[in-house]
């Protein structure tokens, strides 16, 4: 989808090539090791290509038996920050089976965090819009969402109740329109009307100026939509409400 920054070209080698000194030490996420409950405390999840769904429901095993996941790990908070950015950066693995970092219950949502969850991909993106719409039919919400922290760009796909509200890609693909759905959402209108620009436009006939402004503003938005309409990954503290423990789940 996006180019890879040299930075995160430099750390994406950093990882493959580790230094060590004797026996290899495995990351935290491969080695078993789980702290104990009362100590895990929730830690913002970012990474430089970040994928996720949010489903409005703490019923965690429901969420992994819908979307057909399965051998479930119990993880950390800070060991799952550890597999999401090594897997955010392992370019030689495909986007089909894998493993997913799946939430305990967040302020009322569960997140399922991992490349699998792309809803722009050519190769996943009906899949993921298939899966939101089946998931919000059965808990009301599901909302998948693309970001590319150092400007790769947002994607949003939003559902409620079993119906498609919106899909919005802006990642720098000249395919992006292709996967327009729906209306603007409000977020959308109000972040529109901030920049000058009409809430409600269209695509083939705005000025250049008018589609590069809003180009550079969508770029950051996914994160922003997320915290608008539920829970961001991005924004998880010692405010967060937790209940459960997350997990490290293999996808179909």
């Amino acid at each position: 989808m996006a180019i890879p920054s040299i930075k995160c070209w430099n750390s994406a080698l950093r990882r493959t090539q580790p230094r060590t000194h004797g026996r290899q030490r495995l990351p935290t996420w491969q080695s078993g090791t789980v702290q104990s409950a009362e100590n895990d405390q929730p830690v913002p999840l970012t990474t430089c290509w970040l994928h996720w769904i949010a489903i409005s429901t703490g019923d965690q095993a429901g969420v992994m038996e819908a979307m057909g996941l399965t051998r479930p790990s119990p993880v950390t908070f800070a060991a799952a920050a550890e597999h999401i950015d090594t897997e955010s950066h392992d370019c030689t693995t495909p986007q089909g089976p894998g493993r997913v970092y799946v939430s305990p219950e967040l302020d009322g949502w569960t997140l399922v965090i991992g490349r699998w969850c792309d809803p722009c991909d050519p190769d996943r993106s009906d899949s993921v819009l298939r899966l939101c719409t089946q998931l919000s039919q059965r808990y009301g919400k599901a909302h998948a969402f693309y970001y590319g922290e150092r400007g790769d760009g947002s994607a949003w796909l939003i559902t409620l109740q079993g119906t498609v509200l919106r899909r919005y890609c802006e990642t720098g693909n000249g395919e992006d329109e292709l996967l327009t759905l729906g209306d603007p959402l409000p977020y959308e209108q109000d972040r529109r009307r901030q920049l000058g620009l009409p809430p409600v436009w269209d695509a083939a006939t705005e000025d250049e100026e008018a589609e590069d402004a809003w180009k550079w503003a969508t770029f950051d938005m996914a994160p922003e939509i997320a915290a608008a309409l539920g829970t961001s990954p991005h924004t998880l503290g010692t405010q967060t409400t937790v209940r459960g423990t997350g997990m490290l789940a293999r996808t179909p």
